[in-house]
């Protein structure tokens, strides 16, 4: 039986720690994937560095190789040591066609451990040991209000160097989370997925409270006064505001629909501000007759 160096398949020295190993693994799993690679022997280099990685990666089994790989260039072979026994099994041979690891991992991780189950953590059909499935991968992306409110596709890049595509949905709130089923980590016994975490990011114009848009538009003293149409910006583009006369500094007007899109819908608050124009001589003589038009007016009662 020849010994399989899981080390060397990975690329990794004997001391390496399990963040180093992890990573190895992603990086050459991703290599031959056999939906990525074109190499002819990608689906078996693929099912190497997977059972590699399943024997490296937990300790026990790690501990229980590393004995046996003092015994790799033995006079005449490798043979295992007199009377061994590891924890994780022993298993009888069982062709690689069939389980789809190598005779030195049936003999010697692919057995039923105490207890029952497999070296894998399930005895799976007919005692053959199955691989784990991938570990999902958490991430986070940022998205600006527009493509929240208009859905837009993204490119986020994992696991050194892997890119993936992300459709992100019209009305994603701000916290929610989109799943990328078999994008997460790769491994012989099936992909975990990619969960994103959504964020809003902060917008130079509109302050977001849920799903609705809050915003300040200035007016002159004479729009507020007499009544106006002024622009107003949305998410959807620019839109006409009719401003009643009389309006006063710091009322709030209401457009519907104009806010984030969602279950709910949300709307836009648009909060007025009067502006004073600079006071030049013609302006200070234009208020010193309204102020004397306004009579006893007290803005403070």
């Amino acid at each position: 039986m020849d010994f399989k160096d899981y080390y060397n398949i990975l690329g990794v020295d004997k001391k390496a720690n399990a963040d180093e190993i992890k990573q190895a693994y992603r990086r050459l799993a991703r290599k031959y994937h056999p939906d990525v690679s074109k190499a002819d022997d990608a689906e078996a280099r693929f099912k190497e560095v997977g059972e590699a990685y399943e024997v490296l990666k937990d300790k026990d089994r790690r501990a229980e190789y590393d004995q046996l790989r003092q015994y790799a260039n033995a006079p005449g072979g490798f043979r295992p040591p007199p009377g061994w026994s590891g924890t994780h099994g022993r298993g009888a041979h069982v062709d690689m066609g069939a389980s789809g690891f190598s005779d030195f991992f049936e003999a010697f991780f692919g057995g039923q451990a105490a207890g029952g189950g497999s070296a894998f953590g399930g005895s799976g059909f007919g005692g053959r040991p199955q691989a784990r499935r991938g570990a999902d991968i958490q991430g986070e992306l940022t998205v600006t209000l527009e493509e929240a409110a208009t859905g837009c596709e993204r490119t986020v890049q994992i696991d050194h160097g892997r890119r993936v595509k992300v459709k992100v949905p019209v009305g994603i709130e701000d916290g929610g989370k989109i799943r990328l089923r078999g994008q997460g980590e790769q491994s012989a016994g099936g992909n975990g997925d990619l969960i994103l975490t959504i964020h809003l990011a902060r917008h130079r114009l509109f302050r977001r409270e849920g799903s609705n848009l809050h915003i300040k538009v200035n007016l002159a003293p004479w729009e507020a006064a007499l009544g106006a149409v002024v622009p107003v910006p949305t998410l959807q583009g620019s839109v006409e505001l009719k401003v009643p006369a009389g309006s006063q500094s710091g009322q709030k007007m209401r457009l519907k629909g104009k806010g984030l899109p969602g279950k709910a819908g949300g709307d836009l608050l648009v909060e007025l501000l009067i502006r004073m124009p600079a006071t030049t001589e013609a302006v200070r003589e234009a208020l010193q007759q309204l102020q004397a038009a306004a009579g006893d007016f007290d803005p403070r009662q």
